[in-house]
């Protein structure tokens, strides 16, 4: 398990990356894990982003019967025991199953080939209340990230703030006195302030 920290212009996005044990692991360890799991998302404050991503060893129907809000209701495959337990992991955490919510075909959904074995067990998972954010979820067929499985990826758009400007303060040319037309304008502008009487009867504050 891998857990990363990006700091956007509107909050701290937590994104952890996983690796389930798979089907050949005991069932205690795979329960340690889950559990392990929940308790670490479960401690991230409210008001960041989750974002849990990986290899889940498991698959979980296209149907979203009794996981409304988990589930958006697209999947390729059937759900076994596996895909149950990721299930009830976002549910008990909140989670909503970014795999699930757009229509693909079958290339951009499935994420593991094996032999003639295809299959998605790799997901990606935000908090319900990001799922806003999220424009598009896909499979790339032609490329592995690690062997068998194929590279899933998810498109956000984030709300950022608009920064304040300064305004402009123009600054003074005072490189233009280098020209010589310029500074004898200067100096008669000056001189003539300087030779004027009204401002001669007070003193520095009040002038």
């Amino acid at each position: 398990m891998l857990i990363l920290k990006m700091v956007l212009d509107n909050g701290l996005l937590n994104i952890l990356t996983v690796y389930t044990p798979h089907s050949g692991k005991t069932e205690e360890e795979k329960q340690n894990f889950w559990n392990e799991l929940f308790h670490l998302v479960s401690c991230i404050p409210q008001n960041e982003m989750v974002m849990l991503a990986g290899d889940m060893s498991g698959h979980i129907i296209s149907n979203s019967v009794g996981y409304n809000g988990m589930h958006g209701g697209y999947e390729f495959g059937a759900r076994n025991a596996d895909g149950s337990g990721i299930l009830e992991l976002a549910d008990g955490l909140n989670l909503v199953i970014c795999n699930t919510l757009f229509m693909k075909q079958e290339t951009k959904l499935v994420t593991h080939i094996a032999g003639s074995v295809k299959s998605t067990v790799d997901y990606i998972m935000v908090r319900q209340g990001d799922k806003v954010k999220v424009r598009n979820v896909k499979v790339i067929p032609n490329e592995e990230c690690v062997p068998k499985h194929k590279l899933l990826v998810m498109d956000m758009q984030f709300n950022t703030t608009k920064r304040c400007h300064q305004k402009f303060e123009p600054r003074v040319r005072v490189w233009k006195l280098k020209e010589e037309q310029t500074c004898e304008e200067y100096k008669s502008v000056v001189r003539d302030k300087v030779e004027e009487e009204e401002w001669k009867h007070l003193d520095v504050n009040e002038h």
